[in-house]
Protein backbone atom coordinates (compact mmCIF):
# COMPACT_ATOMS: atom_id res chain seq x y z
CA UNK A 1 0.00 0.00 0.00
CA UNK A 2 1.23 3.62 -1.42
CA UNK A 3 -0.54 6.98 -0.28
CA UNK A 4 -0.04 9.70 -2.44
CA UNK A 5 -0.50 13.61 -2.05
CA UNK A 6 -1.15 15.33 -4.87
CA UNK A 7 -1.40 19.50 -4.99
CA UNK A 8 -2.61 22.25 -7.22
CA UNK A 9 -1.42 25.41 -6.10
CA UNK A 10 -2.96 28.41 -6.31
CA UNK A 11 -2.79 31.95 -4.91
CA UNK A 12 -6.65 31.56 -3.93
CA UNK A 13 -7.24 28.25 -3.66
CA UNK A 14 -4.71 25.23 -3.70
CA UNK A 15 -6.36 21.87 -3.90
CA UNK A 16 -4.88 18.55 -2.27
CA UNK A 17 -6.18 14.90 -3.02
CA UNK A 18 -4.84 11.88 -1.26
CA UNK A 19 -5.14 8.53 -2.52
CA UNK A 20 -4.17 4.61 -1.70
CA UNK A 21 -2.68 2.85 -4.08
CA UNK A 22 -2.80 -1.29 -3.75
CA UNK A 23 -1.77 -2.02 -7.36
CA UNK A 24 -3.85 -1.35 -9.87
CA UNK A 25 -6.30 0.03 -7.29
CA UNK A 26 -7.12 3.45 -6.34
CA UNK A 27 -9.11 4.71 -2.98
CA UNK A 28 -9.48 8.13 -2.23
CA UNK A 29 -8.41 8.79 1.16
CA UNK A 30 -8.62 12.65 2.05
CA UNK A 31 -9.08 15.23 -0.35
CA UNK A 32 -10.09 18.84 -0.54
CA UNK A 33 -9.12 22.78 -0.56
CA UNK A 34 -7.02 25.45 1.11
CA UNK A 35 -9.09 28.74 0.51
CA UNK A 36 -7.66 31.96 1.32
CA UNK A 37 -9.28 35.64 1.33
CA UNK A 38 -8.63 37.55 -1.38
CA UNK A 39 -7.45 40.81 0.89
CA UNK A 40 -5.27 38.83 3.12
CA UNK A 41 -1.53 39.68 2.38
CA UNK A 42 0.45 37.24 0.19
CA UNK A 43 2.28 36.27 3.08
CA UNK A 44 -0.86 34.93 5.46
CA UNK A 45 -1.98 32.91 2.25
CA UNK A 46 1.36 31.98 2.06
CA UNK A 47 1.08 30.76 5.96
CA UNK A 48 -2.11 28.94 5.80
CA UNK A 49 -1.00 26.95 2.49
CA UNK A 50 1.99 25.87 4.39
CA UNK A 51 0.18 25.30 7.59
CA UNK A 52 -2.96 23.42 5.47
CA UNK A 53 -0.59 21.25 3.79
CA UNK A 54 1.58 20.12 7.53
CA UNK A 55 -1.66 19.49 8.73
CA UNK A 56 -2.43 16.79 5.75
CA UNK A 57 0.88 15.53 5.85
CA UNK A 58 1.11 15.03 9.73
CA UNK A 59 -2.59 13.49 9.57
CA UNK A 60 -2.17 10.90 6.68
CA UNK A 61 1.70 10.78 6.09
CA UNK A 62 1.66 10.28 2.64
CA UNK A 63 4.85 7.92 0.92
CA UNK A 64 4.59 10.28 -2.03
CA UNK A 65 4.28 14.13 -2.79
CA UNK A 66 3.28 15.61 -6.43
CA UNK A 67 2.61 19.17 -7.51
CA UNK A 68 1.49 20.60 -10.79
CA UNK A 69 4.26 22.67 -12.58
CA UNK A 70 3.79 26.68 -12.87
CA UNK A 71 2.61 27.60 -16.15
CA UNK A 72 3.22 31.04 -17.84
CA UNK A 73 0.77 32.98 -18.32
CA UNK A 74 0.23 36.74 -19.58
CA UNK A 75 0.01 37.98 -15.96
CA UNK A 76 3.31 38.26 -14.39
CA UNK A 77 1.97 38.91 -10.79
CA UNK A 78 -0.59 35.88 -10.81
CA UNK A 79 2.47 33.59 -12.08
CA UNK A 80 4.70 35.22 -9.25
CA UNK A 81 2.17 34.36 -6.68
CA UNK A 82 1.51 30.73 -8.16
CA UNK A 83 5.08 30.58 -7.88
CA UNK A 84 5.21 31.61 -4.33
CA UNK A 85 2.75 28.79 -3.12
CA UNK A 86 4.38 26.43 -5.04
CA UNK A 87 6.98 27.27 -2.81
CA UNK A 88 5.67 27.07 0.10
CA UNK A 89 3.76 23.34 -0.68
CA UNK A 90 7.14 22.18 -1.51
CA UNK A 91 8.90 23.35 1.45
CA UNK A 92 5.80 21.66 3.40
CA UNK A 93 6.80 18.42 1.42
CA UNK A 94 10.40 18.80 1.76
CA UNK A 95 9.97 19.58 5.97
CA UNK A 96 8.55 16.10 6.40
CA UNK A 97 11.14 14.56 4.26
CA UNK A 98 9.25 13.81 1.73
CA UNK A 99 10.42 13.65 -2.37
CA UNK A 100 8.80 16.01 -4.79
CA UNK A 101 7.43 15.02 -8.13
CA UNK A 102 6.21 17.63 -10.65
CA UNK A 103 3.74 16.92 -13.14
CA UNK A 104 2.65 19.84 -16.28
CA UNK A 105 -1.46 20.28 -16.54
CA UNK A 106 -0.86 18.09 -19.95
CA UNK A 107 0.42 15.34 -18.33
CA UNK A 108 -2.44 15.18 -15.43
CA UNK A 109 -4.89 15.11 -17.99
CA UNK A 110 -3.45 13.07 -20.42
CA UNK A 111 -2.76 10.42 -17.52
CA UNK A 112 -6.31 10.66 -16.23
CA UNK A 113 -8.27 11.38 -19.47
CA UNK A 114 -5.92 9.99 -22.07
CA UNK A 115 -6.41 13.69 -23.54
CA UNK A 116 -3.40 16.41 -22.78
CA UNK A 117 -6.23 18.69 -24.08
CA UNK A 118 -9.05 17.51 -22.01
CA UNK A 119 -11.34 20.32 -20.47
CA UNK A 120 -11.60 20.60 -16.51
CA UNK A 121 -15.26 18.78 -16.73
CA UNK A 122 -13.81 15.65 -18.51
CA UNK A 123 -11.10 15.91 -15.92
CA UNK A 124 -13.41 15.95 -12.95
CA UNK A 125 -16.05 12.99 -14.57
CA UNK A 126 -12.81 10.61 -15.15
CA UNK A 127 -11.32 11.30 -11.38
CA UNK A 128 -14.98 10.47 -10.00
CA UNK A 129 -15.18 7.20 -12.03
CA UNK A 130 -11.51 6.02 -11.31
CA UNK A 131 -12.24 6.80 -7.61
CA UNK A 132 -15.66 5.62 -7.50
CA UNK A 133 -16.78 9.00 -6.16
CA UNK A 134 -20.22 9.70 -6.19
CA UNK A 135 -20.56 13.67 -4.84
CA UNK A 136 -19.81 16.69 -6.34
CA UNK A 137 -16.27 18.77 -5.95
CA UNK A 138 -16.83 21.89 -3.78
CA UNK A 139 -14.21 23.46 -6.15
CA UNK A 140 -12.67 21.76 -9.31
CA UNK A 141 -8.89 22.17 -7.35
CA UNK A 142 -9.86 19.38 -5.32
CA UNK A 143 -10.50 17.36 -8.27
CA UNK A 144 -7.06 18.26 -10.05
CA UNK A 145 -5.50 17.44 -6.58
CA UNK A 146 -6.61 13.86 -6.64
CA UNK A 147 -6.00 14.05 -10.83
CA UNK A 148 -1.97 14.89 -9.56
CA UNK A 149 -2.26 11.80 -7.36
CA UNK A 150 -3.74 9.58 -9.94
CA UNK A 151 -0.92 10.50 -12.78
CA UNK A 152 1.73 9.82 -9.96
CA UNK A 153 0.03 6.25 -9.53
CA UNK A 154 -0.06 5.49 -13.09
CA UNK A 155 3.87 6.93 -14.00
CA UNK A 156 4.82 4.80 -10.62
CA UNK A 157 2.79 1.77 -12.17
CA UNK A 158 4.91 2.31 -15.77
CA UNK A 159 8.17 2.97 -14.19
CA UNK A 160 7.76 -0.32 -11.59
CA UNK A 161 7.00 -2.05 -15.02
CA UNK A 162 9.86 -1.32 -16.57
CA UNK A 163 12.35 -1.43 -13.95
CA UNK A 164 11.96 -4.98 -12.58
CA UNK A 165 8.74 -5.10 -10.94
CA UNK A 166 7.08 -4.31 -7.45
CA UNK A 167 9.74 -7.00 -5.64
CA UNK A 168 12.89 -4.87 -7.28
CA UNK A 169 11.60 -1.62 -6.16
CA UNK A 170 10.41 -2.77 -2.59
CA UNK A 171 14.06 -4.01 -2.55
CA UNK A 172 15.35 -0.97 -3.71
CA UNK A 173 13.10 1.09 -1.53
CA UNK A 174 12.04 -0.51 1.75
CA UNK A 175 11.25 2.94 3.30
CA UNK A 176 8.72 4.32 0.79
CA UNK A 177 6.37 0.85 1.26
CA UNK A 178 4.03 0.50 3.90
CA UNK A 179 2.94 -2.94 5.97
Amino acid sequence: MMLILGVDPGSLVTGFGIIEVRGTKYARISSGVITMHPTDAVSLRLRKVYDGLLVVIDEHHPDEFCIETAFYGKNIQSTLKLGQVRGVAMLAAVHRQLGITEYSPREVKRAVTGSGAAAKQQVEYMVKAILGIREGFAKSDEADGLALSICHAMHLFEAKKSTGGWEKFVADNPERIRT
